[in-house]
């Protein structure tokens, strides 16, 4: 069963994931907004465990290990699998932005979750591309982005947040600068000496994905290369407000 990008198998296991949710989503529609937000929480908790043991199968890889090094990003170390790519954060942030109702919280795994998440799920990193889902470190690589990118479409089927055209620049000014906070880390990481190979959120170099290439042919300079990625939330943003505001008038 090998998967790779909107192959049979990718098409597959989002198509059940995707069921799943939708399943829930209808279970708990109408129940009260509690409900509805404890049962959110709840898939994200199990999330987050799977997160863990995703990481903890990927700790006793060695193929992984030596497909990294090989790569030259180094071999299998904690310092590297930090919590701090994009959609490890939305898949923290999401029960939180549900436990608190924060607009800015709920907005960014919203908009931002979702689209972090295809990218990862379109152009694997090194190590996750071509390979069975019966490796336990695909399997987990691929149900818990799938989950971020379903994290966003499941605060709207759930009821929980209504995307407004007023979410547009904040959504993409926290962005920035949550991208801004963990370049500084990468930099840290790499003084410090702790992971000289740190590059969360590709923010020091593309490893090799195709569109940041693009990006740093444009723009060859750390973090600032990423600039055009996050412009292109702005229209991103304002595309799928449109669709549920135009959705709403519709109904009305």
């Amino acid at each position: 069963m090998i998967v790779e990008p909107f192959n049979g198998t990718f098409l597959l296991v989002f198509g059940i994931m995707t069921l799943i949710y939708v399943a829930l989503a209808v279970i708990f529609r109408k129940k009260s907004e509690k409900t509805r937000r404890t049962a959110v929480i709840s898939i994200y908790l199990f999330g987050l465990l799977l997160f863990i043991v995703y990481k903890i199968f990927l700790a006793r890889d060695t193929a992984y290990s030596e497909i990294c090094a090989a790569a030259g990003k180094g071999e299998f170390s904690w310092w590297l699998e930090l919590p701090l790519q994009l959609c490890n954060i939305n898949l923290l942030m999401i029960p939180v932005a549900v436990l608190t109702m924060k607009r800015p919280l709920l907005s960014f795994a919203f908009f931002v979750g979702p689209l972090g998440a295809f990218f990862a799920l379109a152009m694997p990193g090194i190590g996750f591309e071509a390979y069975s889902l019966l490796l336990p470190r695909i399997f987990f690589y691929y149900v818990t982005h799938f989950m971020v990118f379903l994290g966003g479409p499941a605060l709207a089927m759930f009821g929980l947040f209504k995307p407004r055209f007023k979410d547009t620049l904040p959504t993409a000014l926290m962005l920035l600068a949550v991208t801004f906070v963990i370049f500084l880390i990468n930099e840290l990481l790499i003084v410090t000496r702790a992971n000289v190979y740190a590059n969360y959120f590709f923010t020091m170099n593309t490893e090799g994905n195709a569109i940041l290439d693009l990006c740093w042919k444009l723009i060859p300079v750390p973090f600032l290369y990423e600039l055009p990625l996050i412009l292109i939330l702005l229209p991103f943003i304002v595309i799928v407000t449109f669709g549920f505001w135009a959705a709403e008038k519709m109904r009305k």
